[in-house]
């Protein structure tokens, strides 16, 4: 009797707890109004990456936001920015998109600056009383990063790119965030080294250039038959633009401040020389190609410089991490390397930083949902899957040590902290063409050094 009385307090008290659980919502009844989790469609556009390199982020996000459908799109690099724009101008752009880090500014009246919050309903499995799993769904209010908090948190070079005053208060605005940061490297052909007796690469540029000699090789005729570097041109070396950049900034050469162009100036913190910093980059580069010089090891008759480093025909090559699986899929038997990129001896380290930068779309209805999103796939634990699966470097400081165990990627990771990037002005793609224009305008003895700068400088000022 005494047990029986004892079983129904205990079953009344279990009773009365469940009540008081499912009254409080802690079992499947939800207090979230139902327009919080209607269906909600984003659309992300990129170049390069697969869908398949995001798959487990996107799987992770819809984890907790099943209500949240993501249709990612890749295009091709030379039909992506049309596509953009016809996109934008019939209203039917995507929510998300992808650019180049030199392309903000241009693209900034199309963006929607990053909240400091975003309140969105999450949704999670919790066991009632220990019995039964049920779905529990919640709003949440998700903080995310101030300017200075992004400083902190991301490489130096990614505040200046992506964090901009909004026209509409003056207040600074973070536009963008990137999921990865790449910098420019030397690649080197390890049978030519050793064939003119070279133990290692060069690590800064007058070792460099006294490699270069040893290396070339020409015919009687005076025809290069093996190139020293792919350098001193401008259509036939690859980003030949970011070369010439990091040459001249590391030099000293700010090349643009502010608003205003500084390539063919004597900057003010260094001692005054007979040329300009800029222009002495300029000539560097150009001697490689210049015949009458002892450096001179390539010319705008050979083949496109990837393809001549892939061919055996040339011991140099600069790229970035992007390069590395294409060389590997195509190189064959090709014994090669790369290393970090040379610099200036006795000056302060300067690398180059290329990337692209994920935002939100000024007209996207979903704003809110696709910066959380953006928030949600560059954090440490979702964006290392994507590092990891498409082998590039990191944009965070936090993953730095991380990636520096990866040893594909160790001369491409330890210049991050030293990555550079300089304002394009409003369109990055005449600022290259400018660049290209100076380098030709020199090599095919056009105009002098100084004439070449001082008219790139006056037309980049127009783009500025």
């Amino acid at each position: 009797m005494f047990q029986n009385k004892n079983f129904k307090i205990k079953l009344s008290v279990l009773v009365l707890l469940f009540v008081f659980l499912t009254t409080a919502g802690l079992g499947c009844k939800s207090t979230v109004p139902p327009e919080a989790t209607k269906p909600v469609t984003l659309k992300y556009w990129r170049v390069w990456d697969s869908q398949d390199d995001f798959a487990a982020i996107i799987s992770a996000y819809r984890a907790m936001h099943p209500n949240v459908n993501i249709e990612y799109r890749t295009f091709r690099y030379e039909e992506y920015q049309n596509a953009l724009l016809e996109a934008f101008a019939e209203d039917r752009g995507p929510d998300i998109f992808a650019i180049p880090n030199t392309w903000v500014n241009e693209y900034r009246s199309k963006m929607s600056p990053a909240p400091l919050e975003a309140t969105v309903p999450f949704q999670t499995k919790v066991k009632v009383l220990g019995i039964k799993e049920e779905i529990k769904v919640e709003l949440r209010t998700n903080k995310f990063l101030t300017p200075k908090q992004l400083k902190d948190k991301f490489l130096d070079v990614v505040y200046g790119d992506v964090v901009w005053p909004d026209p509409t208060d003056g207040q600074d605005k973070i536009m963008a965030l990137p999921l990865s940061v790449d910098t420019l490297a030397m690649f080197y052909n390890r049978d030519i080294l050793n064939a003119a007796g070279l133990a290692a690469p060069a690590s800064d540029w007058l070792e460099f250039q006294q490699q270069v000699k040893k290396i070339v090789k020409q015919d009687k005729a005076g025809n290069i038959v093996q190139a020293g570097a792919a350098l001193g041109t401008s259509s036939n070396v690859q980003r030949s633009f970011d070369i010439l950049s990091v040459l001249m900034m590391q030099n000293g050469t700010p090349i643009a401040s502010g608003n205003s162009v500084t390539m063919a100036a004597f900057p003010p913190n260094l001692p005054r020389r007979e040329v300009p910093p800029g222009e002495e980059a300029l000539i560097f580069y150009t001697d490689f190609a210049y015949p009458a010089k002892e450096v001179y090891t390539w010319n705008d008759t050979m083949p496109d410089s990837l393809e001549a480093f892939l061919a055996g025909k040339t011991a140099f090559f600069f790229g970035y991490a992007y390069h590395l699986a294409d060389i590997k899929n195509r190189a064959g038997n090709l014994n090669f390397s790369y290393t970090a990129l040379p610099q200036i001896k006795d000056n302060p380290q300067v690398n180059y930083a290329n990337y692209w930068v994920e935002t939100v779309a000024k007209k996207s209805a979903n704003a809110a949902w696709a910066w959380d999103f953006l928030y949600f796939a560059a954090a440490p634990d979702q964006v290392k899957s994507y590092l990891d699966k498409t082998a590039k470097p990191t944009a965070l400081k936090s993953l730095l040590d991380y990636q520096t165990t990866k040893e594909d990627l160790l001369p491409f990771v330890s210049q991050l902290l030293t990555a550079r990037s300089w304002y394009h002005g409003r369109d990055a793609e005449a600022a290259e063409s400018i660049f290209k224009e100076m380098i030709d305008n020199v090599v095919k003895a056009k105009l002098t050094t100084r004439e070449a700068l001082n008219l790139a400088s006056g037309k980049l000022q127009q783009t500025m």
